[in-house]
Parts: structure tokens; C-alpha cells; sequence
């Protein structure tokens, strides 16, 4: 028997590597078209006249599913519809980039009625993390 460690030394090519090997995993249960679907990053921002950034929406696509991982919008300008404009856009971004489905996940102190305003589903939800909240997972089928 070979003698295995856990290595916890963090190497800059380790991630993509492990990355590599599930694709190549991934490759026998997967089609084509969801294998031949491209990661791409995206981030949009709103900026006033001076470039500062007041708000801005960024995630990726990943298998015919944009994921969004962060939706910031300033305290002065939160209430005037600035939100709901970046999810049309990234909306609009995804059925460009041929996605089937949306997905978000947020905590109850942030905005759940927010994106159910908006036409998506819980799907999850963890109660009590952090401690007093509940963390929520949405979609969005396209």
C-alpha cells in the first residue's frame, strides 16, 4: 500500500490541475454541449461621472448556468430600481451566452424578496448560518 499524505502547502498550478482531472472525469457522464460550454467571467458595474463604482454585479457561467456570486449596490443610491437593472443585464448576458438557468444564493438580512421579486425560486435554504439568519439558494430557469 502506498503511503498518501494530505498536503497543505498551497502551490499556484495545484487548482487548475485538480481542475483538469474532474473535466477529464467529467467528459463519461456529460454531453457534448455541456462540455463544450465555456467558463466566462462577467462583471458589471455602475459608475457615476467621476468613475467611481456604485454598485456592480459579477459571477460566472459554467455549463449552461450563469452563477452569481456578488450584487453590491451603495446605500445611496440602493431603492432607485439600480438592482433590478444589473440583473437584467446579467439576464440578458446569459441568454447570450446560451444559459439554461441562474443561480444565486443569499442571506436573509440581504435581499431574498429581492430576487423572488424578480422571479426566482428557493431551492435551498441553510436556517440559522450565521447564527440568527438563514442563507438562501435561488434560481432562475431560462
Amino acid at each position: 500500500m502506498r503511503n498518501l499524505v494530505i498536503d497543505t502547502t498551497s502551490n499556484p498550478g495545484d487548482a487548475p490541475y485538480i481542475q483538469q482531472r474532474l473535466r477529464e472525469y467529467n467528459v463519461k457522464y456529460l454531453s457534448e454541449k455541456d462540455m463544450a460550454f465555456v467558463e466566462e467571467a462577467f462583471c458589471f458595474r455602475i459608475t457615476d461621472e467621476d468613475g467611481n463604482i456604485l454598485g456592480g454585479i459579477s459571477g460566472t457561467t459554467k455549463m449552461q448556468c450563469l452563477l452569481i456570486q456578488f450584487l453590491w449596490i451603495d446605500e445611496s443610491i440602493r431603492g432607485q430600481g439600480f438592482g433590478k437593472k444589473l440583473m437584467e443585464r446579467a439576464e440578458k448576458f446569459a441568454v447570450e451566452k446560451k444559459c439554461r438557468m441562474i443561480k444565486v444564493d443569499t442571506f436573509s438580512f440581504q435581499a431574498p424578496d429581492f430576487y423572488r421579486s424578480l422571479g426566482y425560486e428557493i431551492y435551498g435554504q441553510i436556517d440559522n448560518f450565521p447564527e440568527g439568519y438563514h442563507h438562501y439558494f435561488l434560481l432562475k430557469k431560462l
